[in-house]
């Protein structure tokens, strides 16, 4: 194999990898980017989505799930996963017509099992940590294209979050300099960045609104003996009736209230978290479309609630463009725009940029300033106390 040069260019193209907490597989976007810092330059050359089969879900559902696992489980996986992260980066570039060669970086997210910002002072060994598996070194040797990631620990060991990281992708690809906007992510988790129109990198905001599509999928998954895997179209939502004491109940979580900069994950809102709920709205003689219903309004309420609570009394919004799996959910997107009548609520799609895509194009982003050595964090959003470069480089 021929050693791959590091030298920095003036362009690359990279394969941003991402896979977030609604477990459904892994997005790659080849992306060409000129420049660096804020003034790069982004174009999304192909998209790829490997999915998830059932089996690899529920095995990564366990792995999130406190004491579902073991050691040895993490360690087979980590490996295997990196092995799924580099047949998904091949397949993006063969169903583009890009030859490997061609492509100067990978940039891999890696799969979040475990995430926790905030910790038990009693327990003198706890630290804010995280973990992503997908081991970068088995990406880069299948691949034979040097591999960025591991992101997250760099903030985290300076007294932030390690997330959200999109945020800097946001700015970078939908301020304006006339209006303010929030770029609404709706994966597993939401997740909000504030873009203040007109405004530096330092006046942007961001936080996790609380669950996106986490409870909803997973009912779906139960209520469907399996045989479903999220809510299409939000058909199951359009009808049920909500029930509005369950919602009520479900929004009484301590983490609605709490002040940004806040960050959550499966830890706090994953499968044990939905059974739980999901046995509540039974026990209410609820049907299955109802409880879909219920769980659906709640990702709208707390996300409209938030900007109530958190953004709206110091910024001026016109635009709430949203991304991620929820963005193809007509009837979220209905109820959510019921929510905010004042502001213009739409798909990222509609403004030229893929929702599907957007954070591993983010991932991309980040990738290309680790490799010119600029700090790729924003501190005022995930409470680091400095910029740093954030991320790890395997070599093939």
């Amino acid at each position: 194999m021929r050693t791959r040069s590091l030298a920095v260019k003036s362009e690359h193209i990279i394969i941003g990898l991402m896979s977030g907490t609604s477990l459904d597989g892994v997005d790659a976007a080849i992306v060409h980017i000129e420049g660096a810092g804020l003034s790069s330059k982004a174009n999304m050359l192909a998209f790829h989505c490997k999915e998830y089969d059932d089996e690899l879900r529920e095995r990564l559902k366990k792995l999130c799930t406190r004491g579902g696992t073991s050691t040895e489980g993490i360690c087979i996986m980590n490996a295997y996963m990196g092995e799924v992260f580099a047949l998904a980066a091949q397949e993006a570039a063969s169903s583009a017509g890009v030859a490997m060669e061609d492509i100067d970086f990978i940039s891999s997210h890696g799969q979040t099992i475990w995430h926790q910002p905030v910790v038990d002072l009693a327990d003198r060994c706890a630290v804010p940590s995280t973990l992503q598996i997908g081991d970068i070194s088995v990406i880069a040797k299948h691949t034979g294209i040097p591999v960025i990631g591991d992101y997250r620990p760099a903030d985290m060991a300076i007294g932030g979050q390690g997330a959200p990281l999109t945020p800097y992708a946001d700015y970078l690809l939908l301020r304006d300099s006339k209006v303010g906007r929030i770029a609404q992510n709706i994966g597993g988790i939401g997740n909000c960045t504030i873009l203040p129109a007109g405004g530096d990198r330092d006046s942007v905001s961001a936080f996790d609104t609380g669950p996106g599509n986490m409870l909803i999928d997973q009912a779906i998954y139960q209520l469907s003996g399996g045989a479903l895997t999220y809510d299409r179209n939000g058909e199951w939502a359009s009808r049920g009736q909500l029930n509005h004491e369950l919602l009520d109940e479900l929004l009484t979580h301590p983490y609605y209230d709490q002040p940004p900069m806040k960050t959550t994950g499966r830890e706090m809102f994953g499968e044990d978290y939905a059974l739980e709920w999901l046995e509540k709205g039974r026990a209410r003689g609820l049907e299955a479309e109802d409880i879909v219903a219920t769980f659906t309004a709640l990702t709208v309420r707390t996300i409209a609630d938030a900007y109530r609570q958190f953004v709206f009394p110091h910024h001026s919004v016109r635009d709430v463009i949203v991304s991620g799996g929820g963005a193809r959910n007509a009837t979220l997107m209905r109820w959510l725009a019921e929510e905010l009548p004042e502001q213009m609520v739409v798909a990222s799609d509609e403004m030229g940029l893929l929702g599907d895509a957007k954070e591993a194009i983010a991932f991309a982003l980040l990738a290309n300033d680790f490799i010119h050595g600029l700090p790729n964090n924003l501190p005022r959003v995930t409470g680091a106390a400095r910029p740093t470069v954030m991320g790890k480089l395997a070599m093939p």
